[in-house]
Formats: structure tokens, sequence, C-alpha cells
């Protein structure tokens, strides 16, 4: 046992079984005069001896880990001969680290967190940390794949400070991702290990109330930035007392921050027309208490309504209401025919007219008795998608149908649905349309019934006006020839000297072709034809 000393060496983490420690230094050979040797301490068991020789002992299960056990492993050797303690050496084994651990976030740096969208440019947010049990340096990098990252930056590598980077806008995005990596700096591996983290916009107080429907202004769409709509609304003369129904809906508006809707208030700030026109400071619902007298005088009136929040009259909005005066309306819209018929003649060119009889241009015409002459100018024409050929046919707001005749073979018989709107009442009227292709040369008939037919029915109508007219005759001579022989027999004498006298009397003109005849004289009248 003489001989020997306190032994120091050092060992890698992680080395495997039967690693070598140290060699003793005692004179005697344990096994030999009776010398033993043997191990105790805290950390006798991850040694076992070789002769003289001290290995590690380790397993697959049991790795020495610097990170677990600590940077030194202590033992005793004692030496027996003859079962008597001769001399105790101490033994002292360092841990020499080795970089295999990753560095590990503290939970508690990487929580998801709120952030106002009001905070400020180069405003620290959060701090993240991370340990790496090998007590390597570390450094944090922002993973600048994510379209989030733009937001932030890190104020040093190694401080895990996350710094805003631009503005942020709750309207435009309220969810925000981030991705931090962790890495060792000092280390030939460089291990590393990365966190996502959430991050959720709360809304501030930035945006002013916008009138429904909101059109968005801003081309790039990166915020949200409306122009308000112009309300349009339709009353006649005389109307009062009603609440508006205005498009393109109700006048309404809501704060611009989604996440406060903050209320608000209306007024109207001009064109209340000395209170012929209220509206709810609440609901925004327009009331016309007062009629317009004359719509030719005040075709159009014009509301300049406000909008502004509740808690901050500064920040508002202005919309504009127009409400136009009508007629009263009494007449729907109506064709003059139910069923129109067309001709259109085979033609080379782009486009042609269709006419009708006689080869008069055909009018298709709605008429409304609510306007002098029947000419509504707010009616609109348009050809229902029932039609047959509608590509080939358009109508016009005059009411005149044209069609591309290049496109048409003789003898095709097309059908048309035409329907009248009328734009401020909304009223409908519909007619159709039966359209006949006609070889090149031939002619429009000149009545539903040919021509042929026409003239006969003329001649016929011409005749039996004839007849009638000589029939009347006949019937008032028959009369005054019978009053005549009346008065003949009762005055014969009377009338016979009346009758020289007309004759020769030189005051009297004789008219070869009209003579005035007298018939039936009685009560004191003369009736003549």
């Amino acid at each position: 046992c003489h001989g020997g000393s306190d032994i120091t060496a050092a060992v890698r983490e992680n080395s495997p079984n039967r690693e070598f420690i140290a060699n003793l230094s005692i004179i005697g050979n344990p096994g030999v005069n009776s010398i033993r040797l043997c191990l105790t301490g805290d950390n006798a068991d991850w040694f076992f001896l070789e002769g003289k020789t001290i290995r590690l002992n380790s397993s697959s299960t049991r790795v020495l880990d610097r990170e677990e056990q600590g940077s030194i492993l202590v033992a005793s050797l004692t030496c027996y001969e003859n079962d008597s303690i001769q001399t105790t050496y101490r033994i002292m084994v360092e841990i020499l680290n080795e970089n295999d651990n990753r560095p590990e976030f503290l939970p508690h740096s990487i929580q998801p967190l709120n952030i106002s969208e009001l905070t400020s440019v180069n405003t620290v947010i959060f701090t993240v940390r991370a340990r790496d049990a090998d007590d390597d340096t570390i450094v944090y990098i922002i993973d600048t794949t994510l379209p989030d990252a733009s937001y932030f930056r890190i104020d040093l590598p190694n401080s895990g400070r996350i710094v805003l980077a631009k503005p942020l806008d709750y309207e435009t995005k309220s969810q925000l991702e981030l991705i931090i990596f962790a890495m060792e700096m000092n280390t030939d591996q460089k291990y590393n290990t990365s966190v996502t983290i959430k991050i959720t916009v709360l809304d501030g107080d930035d945006q002013y109330p916008q009138f429904l429907p909101c059109t968005l202004w801003s081309q790039d769409q990166t915020r949200s930035v409306c122009t308000n709509p112009v309300y349009t609304v339709n009353v006649t003369e005389k109307q009062q007392g009603d609440s508006l129904h205005f498009s393109p809906g109700p006048v309404y508006a809501e704060d611009g921050d989604k996440g406060l809707r903050t209320p608000v208030k209306y007024t109207i700030l001009s064109g209340a027309d000395n209170g012929r026109f209220r509206i709810n400071n609440v609901t925004g619902e327009v009331i016309m208490t007062r009629p317009v007298e004359n719509r030719l005088l005040t075709p159009t009136l014009k509301l300049r309504i406000m909008a502004f929040q509740v808690d901050d009259p500064k920040k508002y909005t202005v919309a504009t209401a127009l409400i136009r005066v009508l007629a009263v309306n009494r007449f729907p819209p109506q064709f003059n025919q139910t069923t129109y018929k067309g001709f259109i003649m085979e033609n080379p060119g782009p486009a042609a007219l269709v006419t009708t009889y006689r080869n008069a241009v055909l009018l298709v015409q709605a008429l409304d008795q609510d306007f002098r002459e029947g000419l509504n100018p707010k009616i609109q024409y348009s050809l229902t998608p029932k039609s047959n050929n509608t590509r080939v046919y358009q109508i016009t707001q005059e009411g005149l149908l044209i069609a591309k005749a290049n496109q048409l073979r003789p003898h095709e018989k097309h059908f048309l649905e035409v329907i009248a709107v009328d734009q401020e009442s909304g009223e409908t009227a519909k007619a159709s349309v039966d359209i006949e292709v006609l070889p090149n040369g031939q002619e429009a008939p000149a009545s539903p019934f040919g021509g042929d037919k026409l003239y006969s029915l003329m001649d016929m109508g011409v005749l039996g006006g004839s007849m009638g007219t000589a029939l009347l005759l006949l019937i008032l001579a028959l009369f005054v020839v019978f009053c005549s022989l009346k008065k003949r027999r009762k005055h014969q004498d009377t009338t016979d000297r009346a009758s020289v006298a007309m004759d020769k009397h030189p005051n009297v003109k004789h008219n070869k072709l009209t003579r005035k005849v007298p018939f039936c004289k009685e009560d004191g009248i003369s009736h003549s034809f």
C-alpha cells in the first residue's frame, strides 16, 4: 500500500464505459501479499478497478452528464494489508463539458401577448430569454421569411429585446405571428431552437366614423380608408310625414374602430329647410315634415348629414343625401299594342332598322298618361332574356329596333319581348315583337290582310257609304213629295200662285245645281233641303 498518493484526473461527459481515468502509484499489486483495494464514497459507483487502473463505470442507461452530476466526481480509495487499513487516498475526477445541450427558452418570456395598435414605433414590446445548459453564449434571430416579421426587429443580437419596427393597424391585421431563434454563438455546432409567439393587436381609437356602405378608397388596401356614399330618394309632390327610404341603404354610420364600435349620433348640418326635414340623432332616420308644393320650382333638395362619436365629437364624418321631387304617379306605362309585327329585308349591311307594314319604321313605344302626349323621358327599354336572337337585335331608348342584317337569313322568324321600365316609379310594361326576314327585293305587306284584300275592302267601304247616302236622299225625297201632295190638296190655288210668283219674280235667282225645296211647313217653321 505504500508509495501511493491522492489521484486527480479528468474525463469528458458522455464518455463510454471502461473509459480510462487514472493509474494507481502504490508499490504492491492487489491480490498479492494480501493487498486489497476498496472504493468508497458518494461517487464511487462511477468507477471500478482493473488491477491498479481506475476506469469509468457507465452504461447505455446511465450516461455521465456534467449538467446532472456536476463538474467533479469524488471518491476514496482504501488499501488493506492482511485486512488492516494501511492507507486511504482521495480520488477527484473533473467532468469535462461537451456541447451536448440546445438552448431552451424560458417559458415566462414566450407567452402570447397583446399590443395596442397605438404603440409607438421603436418601443421595446417584449424580451425573450433562453438558457443553455452548457453555458454557451446565445444570440436571438427573427425569422424574416414570415410576412409579419417586418413589424419587428431585435435591439441587440444577444439582448432578446423585440422592438416595434413599423406602425400597427388593427383594421388591417389584428393577429400577428413571430418566429424567434435562440442560437449558440461560441460553438462549432451552433445548436439552436425556435419558438412561435402569437401577438394580438388591440384596437385603439384612431379611426373616424364611416357612413355605410363603405367604398374603399386606398388602392393598395393597406388601410381601411372609405369614401362616404351619396344617399338618394324619390318623393312626390304633397308627400309629408313619411320616413325617407334612401338608396343604397338607410342613413347609417359606425365607428371605424371595429374593436371599439363607439356609438355615434347624427345631425343635419345644412339643407333642413326650416324644419322640412328632421333626423333621429340616434338611429339616423330622416323624416320629411312639410311637402314640396311645386316640383318644377324645387326639383331636388340636398342634405348634409354629420355623424360624430359620442365620446369624442371631434371625430366625425359628413355624407350627402339627395331628395328628388317627382310628379304623382297615377298611370303605369302601357304599349299601344300587345304584339307588334316587324319585317326586315335581307341585307349585306352591318345594321338595319326593323320596319312594319307599308315599309314604315317600326316604333315600339310605351306611353305614360302621367305626361303630356304620353312621353315619359324616364322610360327605359330593353329586350328580355327569353327573347330569341337577342344578340342580333338591340332596341334604342326611342323604341327603334336595330338588327345586324348581315347575320339574318331569308324566311327566318324571330320573337322578341320588349320591357319598358319607368326608372322613377319602377313600373313596367311588356310587349312582344314578331319579326319576319324578307328575301332581298320583296316589299313588306301593306296590311295584315295583304294588298288586294285591302283595296277590296276600301272599295266596299266607299260603295257602302255611297249607297247609304243615296238611301237617305231617297227617304228625304219621298218625304218631300208626300208633304207637297198633302199641301196641294188643301191650298191648290195658293200653291199655284206662289209657284208662279217664284218663277217670275225678278229677285229670285235660279241655281241649276241647288234649289231650296220647301217641305212640311208647319207651326210657322219652314224646313228646306
